[in-house]
């Protein structure tokens, strides 16, 4: 296996990655950001009163996301396996 290949796999695999993250991250930090701005209006400071909802939302969409998360990661699985005779010259 040469190093293209190499880089080419694992370029695969980090690509994959960031994509099945992206989702929760973003629901992460948009849930974060809007505790944040309720916390400054009202003045609460909290810490279990930010952490709840964050983690609701990640939850949510851990749910909602799953399914698609799933297919993505068949996907490169499935594409994975049906090349290994490429990665094992």
């Amino acid at each position: 296996m040469n190093a293209a290949t190499v880089t080419e796999a694992m370029r695969q695999a980090m690509m994959t990655a960031f994509w099945l993250a992206l989702p929760l991250l973003a629901l992460g930090f948009l849930a974060g950001l809007v505790m944040s701005l309720v916390q400054i209006v009202t003045s609460i400071q909290d810490p279990g009163f930010a952490a709840v909802p964050r983690l609701a939302a990640f939850f949510a969409g851990l749910l909602l996301c799953l399914p698609w998360m799933l297919m993505k990661l068949t996907a490169y699985t499935t594409a994975l396996f049906a090349d290994l005779g490429r990665y094992a010259h």
